[in-house]
């Protein structure tokens, strides 16, 4: 018997559009459609052992998706930043808290707009992009990081700290995970072999500026006037009361 009872659902914009994705994927339509959340979506908020390895939001937003068929792990990351933020006003309202310059200060997160997208530079259903290094006038290819990407980067960098507590190798294990070919070699092993030992640090700066300036994202930044009346954007601070907003600083 169906229920009587039915849980509300917005459609949200992806800042991509969708243009990256595979035309097969549901993620293709550039839109996703979430429910609000309810008190079951609630006890994964609370869940101890999510909380602890790192996966609670990640399970809220997957349990909040309405469309199963979609694979979380190819959301591309600016992709996944829209969501967080749709499931934090759909579940606690528009209005954030934060402390800023030892202000009390409320963000309207439905104010964040999704950045403009360049859409020249993308073919459709393609996630893969050419750049020449400025300073070694080398070719590459890159693509904009997945879910998927950032977990297998994170478990990389975590696996490196094991064996060498002190080690730092976060900005090269990103980069061999965004670029996809160097000079047309596509082994995963010449990729890593070139950004180990033969990446300048220019070149790195100014692909990862090229990246930044093509990946569809929310603009995650705020407005804050100072008091001498001087405004300037401000990067959201994304704390423990986001999505838990009784809790205190």
């Amino acid at each position: 018997m169906e229920s009587q009872f039915k849980v509300p659902t917005e459609e949200i914009e992806l800042p991509s559009k969708g243009l990256l994705y595979p035309k097969d994927s549901p993620l293709s339509k550039g839109k996703i459609e979430m429910k609000y959340m309810t008190a079951k979506e609630e006890d994964i908020l609370t869940n101890q052992n999510y909380i602890q390895n790192g996966t609670v939001i990640d399970k809220l937003l997957k349990a909040l998706i309405i469309n199963k068929d979609i694979n979380f792990g190819d959301i591309l990351i600016g992709d996944k930043n829209a969501i967080m933020i749709a499931a934090r006003v759909l579940a606690y309202g528009k209005d954030y808290n934060i402390k800023y310059n030892g202000e009390s200060i409320t963000v309207d997160l439905s104010k964040l707009e999704n950045d403009k997208l360049n859409e020249e530079k993308f073919q459709e259903g393609v996630n893969s992009f050419k750049f020449t290094l400025p300073s070694t006038e080398i070719e590459v290819t890159y693509k904009l990081l997945t879910h998927s990407d950032e977990k297998s980067i994170e478990r990389e960098i975590q696996g490196l700290k094991k064996i060498q507590k002190d080690s730092s190798a976060e900005i090269s294990t990103r980069m061999k995970y965004i670029i996809t070919s160097v000079n047309g070699l596509t082994e995963q092993k010449d990729v890593r072999d070139f950004v180990e030992n033969y990446l300048l640090a220019t070149d790195a700066r100014a692909l990862r500026a090229d990246y930044t300036k093509i990946q569809p994202n929310v603009d995650m930044t705020f407005k804050y006037t100072d008091e001498d009346g001087v405004e300037e954007g401000v990067d959201l601070p994304i704390g423990l009361n986001f999505f838990w907003p009784d809790t205190r600083g």
